[in-house]
């Protein structure tokens, strides 16, 4: 049986005695119905699991201890950054957390011209702690032991003025198949368009900034297709799907 996995943010340390939030104690306790002395795994993002025991099971403040500090996990072959349109409600959770589990180490969700979704202010600030929830519960699920970096909702220009070396466009349109890009040095930017893609006036500004349109075969993908697609296929050529 698969051992739990929970993030906590919190110092951890071998010996450590660990007071849990209530959601995840509530998941241990209800869900899995763990008892006293059930093993479990911890992590803070600081690279590392932290094998332990579940010691007080109670349902709002589950209490753990540290046996064990695991090694620390080895830096990923290619850093890759996905900026992404904005979509409505779960596409854009599907897209974030998978690309979490594809090894996205940087994810920007980006305002659009034809973003469909408009936040500020506190709904801009709720839906940032609802993403970040999505990042770390496939964090959890996928094993990884450092949390990427969620960036808070920007738009499109603001995001394109910053530098990002190697930079792809996914584009139906482009006569540039992505196998055919040189192999990054180190890191990636790919962009990704939301519900009916970047106007043209956007691929423009795109393409000044220095991003390379690319297309993905010869079907046209939907928004939450696309950039996985391009992460999966980016990883195998260029990253850890090779290892």
């Amino acid at each position: 049986m698969r051992l739990p996995r929970i993030f906590v943010a919190s110092p951890l340390a071998e010996g450590v005695r660990v007071t849990l939030p209530p959601s995840p104690s509530r998941h241990l306790v209800q869900v899995l119905r763990l008892g006293a002395g059930d093993p479990l795994i911890l992590f803070n993002g600081d690279g590392r699991d932290y094998t332990g025991r579940l010691l007080v099971p109670a349902k709002n403040a589950a209490q753990a201890r540290i046996d064990h500090r695991g090694e620390i996990e080895p830096p990923g072959g290619l850093e890759i950054h996905l900026g992404i349109g904005v979509s409505r409600g779960e596409r854009m959770d599907l897209v974030i957390q998978k690309a979490v589990e594809l090894g996205a180490t940087r994810i920007s969700p980006l305002f659009t011209k034809r973003s469909l979704v408009r936040l500020d202010g506190p709904r801009l600030q709720k839906r940032q702690e609802h993403w970040r929830a999505v990042v770390v519960g496939a964090c959890e699920q996928s094993g990884r032991r450092r949390i990427p970096e969620l960036d808070a909702g920007s738009s499109l220009v603001r995001w394109l003025a910053e530098p990002h070396g190697c930079a792809l466009l996914l584009d139906h349109r482009s006569g540039i198949a992505l196998p055919t890009i040189p192999a990054p040095a180190r890191a990636l930017s790919l962009l990704a368009g939301p519900e009916g893609g970047l106007t043209p006036d956007e691929r423009t500004m795109a393409a000044d900034a220095g991003f390379t349109a690319v297309r993905l075969g010869p079907r046209i993908l939907r928004a939450e297709t696309a950039p996985l697609a391009a992460l999966a296929a980016a990883q195998a050529l260029w990253g850890d799907f090779r290892d």
